[in-house]
């Protein structure tokens, strides 16, 4: 049987006690994962089968339904009806997938409009989807934030970092994190071609902003990740108990380079798929100092965290709105 280029890691111990000597030996897996691969999968993660199939049904039913409800949830530049720029449905056109993006269900309009960011927004979900959907993304986007944050406590912990100063990056309505739906739908031909490999792709080729990206991918599959020094392309097979996680931009910068981000890509097929990545981020106004991981004071300065995504945004289709 052939070995997984990406490693498998068991996370329960850090979910009990981030302190114990499994948690330990587990955070060690993750440091190797993040060094020499920015890959890896996580089983035993806290959140259930049925969970992520009740999410899977929620993303389903909605790409399932009419243009008509699904563009009422559609950014400016496709549904010139509504204000939201940054969140909400995209059409296949756009980049042969289509989109759902939802920021922190725990954001009001009336916070949304107070803050004056142009990446919280408030997204009215009720205008398409039905409010037993709506609970279950707001259960689910807080399990896998909640994740996340244990994810990123075990990095500080490799640094022997104060986590309780590390875990204020990540402030919940300041969060940009995202949940995304992804639907490939029956593509007729490629929307690119490999210019290492002549690979046709369903997505192309790119790295992610955030810290860590957590997804979850239908048995299709189809995701490739890149040998960073054979430059070789390798399959993600499809685990039903386990959820993939890459490393970002923004934890490479925080790291100096250290856990650097990973060439990833997805394969074309004329199989409809849906795949759920969770994008893990800062507050919007988090300082991105590159020194966050070794200075244990870790100072006020730095590149405010807003500014960094939008640089990082520009070089994806769905965002040039």
């Amino acid at each position: 049987m052939k070995k997984n280029f990406i490693p498998t890691i068991d996370v329960s111990p850090l979910l009990k006690n981030i302190n114990s000597n499994k948690s330990k030996q587990a955070i060690k897996k993750l440091e190797k994962a993040c060094i020499e691969i920015g890959f890896f999968q996580i089983i035993n993660h806290g959140i259930s089968n049925k969970q992520i199939q009740n999410i899977c049904n929620v993303g389903n039913k909605f790409f399932k339904s009419s243009e008509k409800n699904k563009i009422k949830l559609a950014p400016k530049k496709w549904n010139n009806k509504n204000k939201n720029i940054y969140r909400g449905y995209f059409p296949n056109d756009v980049n042969g997938k289509e989109g759902l993006d939802i920021g922190d269900t725990k954001v009001t309009k009336k916070y949304a409009q107070k803050i004056k960011n142009r990446y919280i927004e408030y997204l009215n979900l009720n205008k398409s989807i039905d409010k037993k959907s709506i609970k279950t993304l707001s259960e689910y986007f807080d399990n896998i934030f909640i994740l996340c944050k244990i994810l990123f406590k075990s990095v500080t912990k490799i640094y022997k970092n104060n986590q309780i100063v590390s875990s204020k990056a990540f402030s919940r309505l300041k969060t940009l994190s995202t949940l995304r739906f992804n639907y490939y739908p029956n593509q007729s031909k490629p929307i690119e071609i490999s210019k290492q490999d002549g690979a046709a792709l369903g997505c192309e080729t790119h790295v992610d902003s955030g810290i860590f990206t957590v997804l979850y991918q239908d048995k299709i599959g189809g995701l490739q990740v890149q040998n960073r020094k054979t430059k070789k392309w390798h399959n993600i097979p499809f685990n039903k108990n386990a959820f993939v996680v890459n490393s970002g931009r923004a934890l490479e910068f925080l790291s100096r380079g250290k856990f650097k981000a990973t060439n990833h890509r997805v394969l074309w097929n004329k199989s409809e798929r849906m795949s759920i990545p969770f994008f893990f981020e800062p507050s919007y106004d988090f300082k991105m100092n590159p020194d966050f991981f070794n200075d244990k004071k870790i100072n006020n300065k730095g590149l405010i965290y807003e500014k960094f995504l939008n640089e990082s945004l520009k070089k994806f289709i769905e965002y040039q709105r």
